[in-house]
């Protein structure tokens, strides 16, 4: 493995550890707050530390070299990660069931496997698809508590709301990767679309009487806010696209699925739920999935 590779995967490492976490911080900021509105303030403090950052970094200057072409393109880009997949798995999950939501929306770390043979070149072998497959098994595991065969949709509105989320998420994770932009300046711009996407969506109905307006958090709600403004979609941004760079997309992508697991454990101490046998058997199916992408 090289240091290129060492780095990229220590970057998953932290986007998985961030990730894991959104449950938690969600069930906090949702007990006072909308989905809308709780992306609203997230947004603002996503692009103000990625703002930093990049003055921190000297990276202004960058700014002028790219073209308004890459701009429309980055905005895209933005509009697609930071804003619209956010809303359709909200939208995903008001109306199906916590557990059926989940299993649909993750399923974009397959997407993003098959997403990049089809536009990155990359080759699907044998071993690769059992491997991504094995471990979406044990993803399903805990989601279901074991009763895959008893497990039922409930919405189908919610159900495509969820895919075409994974959708917009794999695709915005794989020409990320493609286009090959600073990091911090095309995660500001992302940010930067992001907000002024969801204040229009939550501003224009407000102004019209009809939105519950933007809210003002609770001193209870500000640190979780502020947690996953700055780090849970923010700097994890970079983290994200610093992984793809040198990183093993299949690889990647398997490693994902221990996000759930992850997930599981700070529920247990943040949030006093238990931790199921399922989820210990889920863990030891995901790793199986994982020995077999590295297995030679």
């Amino acid at each position: 493995m090289t240091t290129a590779q060492r780095i990229s995967y220590f970057n998953l490492a932290l986007c998985i550890l961030f990730w894991a976490s959104i449950p938690v911080v969600s069930k906090k900021i949702l007990v006072e707050m909308t989905n809308v509105q709780m992306l609203f303030w997230s947004t603002i403090f996503s692009f103000v530390v990625l703002a930093g950052l990049l003055v921190a970094q000297g990276k202004v200057r960058l700014l002028s070299r790219y073209s308004l072409r890459a701009y429309g393109w980055m905005a895209l880009l933005g509009f697609l990660g930071a804003y619209l997949y956010y809303i359709l798995l909200y939208g995903a999950l008001a109306r199906t069931t916590a557990a059926e939501g989940f299993i649909l929306a993750y399923t974009w770390p397959i997407l993003v496997s098959l997403l990049a043979v089809v536009l990155l070149g990359e080759k699907l072998t044998p071993r690769r698809g059992l491997a991504v497959l094995v471990s979406f098994l044990g993803v399903l595991v805990i989601v279901t508590q074991g009763r895959l065969v008893s497990i039922a949709f409930t919405s189908l509105t919610g159900d495509l709301l969820a895919l075409a989320g994974a959708f917009v998420f794999a695709l915005f994770s794989v020409l990320g990767k493609k286009a090959h932009y600073d990091q911090t300046v095309s995660a500001t711009v992302y940010f930067g679309v992001a907000l002024v996407a969801v204040a229009a969506t939550l501003l224009l109905p407000s102004l019209a009487g009809e939105g519950p307006g933007v809210g003002w958090p609770s001193a209870a709600v500000w640190p979780w806010l502020l947690y996953n403004g700055f780090l849970v979609n923010g700097v994890s941004y970079i983290f994200w696209f610093k992984a793809l760079e040198n990183g093993d997309t299949f690889v990647i992508s398997n490693a994902l699925y221990l996000t759930p697991f992850l997930s599981l454990l700070f529920v247990f101490f943040w949030l006093d739920e238990p931790i199921l046998p399922s989820a210990v058997i889920g863990l030891l199916v995901i790793v199986a999935g994982m020995a077999i992408q590295r297995y030679r």
